[in-house]
């Protein structure tokens, strides 16, 4: 019996840290939406592609649209890391192209907006053009599933 109650609260306190994430926060980098740096410990590393949006999942054309093709990007991420058993929350880094440095103020919100308050590492960088001419917005990055 000593040895069923031992695992039971084994498993829960494994279940209570396996998502645990060391946010180091500022305030600057917190109102552009991200952090300093996230700290994790183990877990599972997922190593994401450059996404762009420049499609929606039916297909239908998003060109001009830098809103819509960055909330594709986020739902593509996520669709990805579920399929390998995480979820946006887990990303723990991101690099982010963006087309036009106007758009930088646009993405922190919807960043924000999807991710709350707990960001990952991010740089944000303005560049001329992407691989795929319509896109607007491309992000990579990588995540952490279960650390501690």
């Amino acid at each position: 019996m000593k040895i069923i109650i031992t695992a039971a609260a084994l498993v829960f306190a494994l279940a209570a840290t396996a998502d645990a994430k060391d946010f180091v926060k500022g305030t600057r980098p917190q109102q552009r939406g991200y952090s300093l740096a996230v700290v994790t410990e183990g877990g599972k590393t997922i190593w994401l592609a450059g996404q762009t949006g420049a499609v929606d999942d039916t297909g239908k054309s998003l060109a001009g649209d830098f809103e819509a093709q960055a909330r594709q990007v986020f739902r593509v991420l996520g669709q990805t890391l579920a399929k390998a058993g995480g979820k946006l929350s887990d990303m723990v880094q991101m690099t982010v192209f963006i087309t036009d440095v106007r758009n930088g103020d646009r993405f922190t919100e919807i960043r924000r907006e999807i991710l709350g308050d707990d960001f990952p590492g991010s740089a944000l960088i303005t560049i001329t053009a992407l691989a795929v001419p319509e896109a607007k917005i491309e992000i990579q990055g990588y995540a952490v599933i279960g650390s501690k």
